[in-house]
């Protein structure tokens, strides 16, 4: 256990999505531009899902089955989105509060200049994450596998990882503040100078030790 003088980084500040009372939606709904409030939409399995300039609150998703999805510029509130598969996501620019995604499948997303604030990932399998410029507050992955995860130039406060493999990290001229890495399974990390904000076990410093050597400028022989 860490002695009372370690400081510990502040949790993420996620709750439950609780939504009650929904009613059913139908395909056709889900449409750029969409203003969609207190629906369920249930088993979708289109070529590709049209939601760019959307709008969704209080609403749920469950099964999702699309070849592609163009999700840019999307504002989810509130929002739950359970079994979805989807090869390639477009989700620029979007904005998401209060959202949970769990046991989602997706091979490559480009989510970059986004805002998150109090989102979940539970149970899903990543490939490709770009979320490069974003802005992230209060998010967890948990129970996650992560192909590549590229963090670069984003601003991120009380983001933790649970139970989660990350193949690649790169967290470049990122901004980071109370990030947890101990709960990741790291394979390789890139941009060590950026990790100022973050907290790290024993093990993974060992392991990433050569190369925040190599970034100062140190050789270590013997």
């Amino acid at each position: 256990m860490p002695s009372p003088s370690q400081k510990q980084p502040a949790p993420p500040v996620v709750d439950p999505v609780v939504l009650t009372d929904l009613d059913p939606g139908e395909a056709a709904e889900l449409a750029p531009g969409a203003d969609l409030e207190g629906r369920v939409h249930t088993g979708i399995d289109v070529d590709r899902l049209e939601l760019r300039g959307a709008q969704a609150h209080t609403s749920r998703l469950d099964g999702l089955r699309a070849g592609e999805a163009d999700l840019r510029h999307l504002t989810l509130t509130e929002v739950v989105m359970t079994q979805v598969d989807v090869p390639v996501v477009a989700g620029i620019r979007g904005r998401w509060r209060d959202v949970e995604v769990r046991d989602a499948r997706v091979g490559s997303a480009e989510l970059y200049e986004s805002s998150w604030q109090s989102v979940r990932f539970v149970g899903c399998k990543l490939g490709y994450v770009n979320l490069r410029g974003a802005t992230l507050a209060d998010v967890v992955f948990t129970d996650c596998q992560i192909d590549e995860l590229d963090l670069v130039q984003v601003r991120a406060t009380r983001v933790a990882f649970e139970g989660t493999s990350v193949r690649r990290l790169d967290v470049q001229a990122s901004t980071l503040h109370d990030v947890d890495l101990r709960g990741a399974d790291l394979t390789e990390l890139v941009g060590t100078d950026a990790l100022r904000g973050t907290t790290v076990t024993s093990e993974q410093l060992t392991q990433i030790a050569p190369m925040l050597a190599a970034n100062l400028g140190i050789t270590v022989t013997g």
